[in-house]
């Protein structure tokens, strides 16, 4: 495989992961990555991950990386999951890389995650209808956090009342933004449920 990245922190530092040449696969940038994981430093020990649309792997082998305790890695393309599980496999990481297509997968049987990345391809409209389901299916556990890595100039003024804007910052074409779920006062948390 031509195309490689390298893991930016934590106990994979440095360690490089290939991936195939896939129209429309576009990793996370270094510098934005650098950035989103600074910004989820204190989030991600132990926590449970959902990378949708993972493409390289970047963002959630990168997440596991940094202490996250689980990955779920959604990625349509057989060529790309092949690599993905490849890459877990040579890392040693606890990953789930599940080949189906991003909106198919949100239509099944949900389970809350604590940390969320949707870095979807740029121009086909996906974020508000993938952030829509990610909260009204209960996707989200009720204090999750969600990265969204989308194109600069996209309204993200339709994500999910209860999202509250931490962070955001662009580069080059690229928006990135970090956003904590409060869900509505009184609304069941999947805790709650089960209890």
């Amino acid at each position: 495989m031509s195309n490689r990245l390298r893991i930016i922190g934590g106990q994979w530092r440095s360690r490089i992961i290939g991936f195939p040449d896939i129209p429309g696969l576009r990793p996370t940038p270094n510098r934005v990555r650098e950035t989103a994981f600074n910004w989820l430093q204190f989030d991600l020990a132990d926590a449970v991950c959902l990378d949708l649309f993972a493409g390289s792997g970047a963002l959630g082998l990168e997440a596991l990386s940094r202490g996250a305790a689980h990955a779920t890695l959604v990625e349509s393309h057989p060529a790309a999951c092949l690599a993905l599980r490849d890459n877990a496999r040579k890392l040693g990481a606890v990953a789930n890389v599940v080949q189906s297509d991003v909106m198919r997968y949100l239509a099944g049987t949900p389970q809350a995650f604590h940390v969320a990345f949707l870095d979807p391809p740029f121009g086909q409209g996906l974020v508000a209808e993938c952030c829509r389901l990610l909260e009204t299916r209960g996707w989200l556990g009720p204090a999750a956090l969600i990265y969204i890595e989308a194109e600069r100039q996209l309204d993200l003024s339709a994500l999910p009342s209860g999202w509250q804007l931490l962070r955001s910052k662009t580069a080059g074409e690229v928006g990135y933004h970090l956003y904590l779920r409060q869900p509505p006062a009184g609304a069941p948390t999947p805790e709650s449920a089960a209890t």
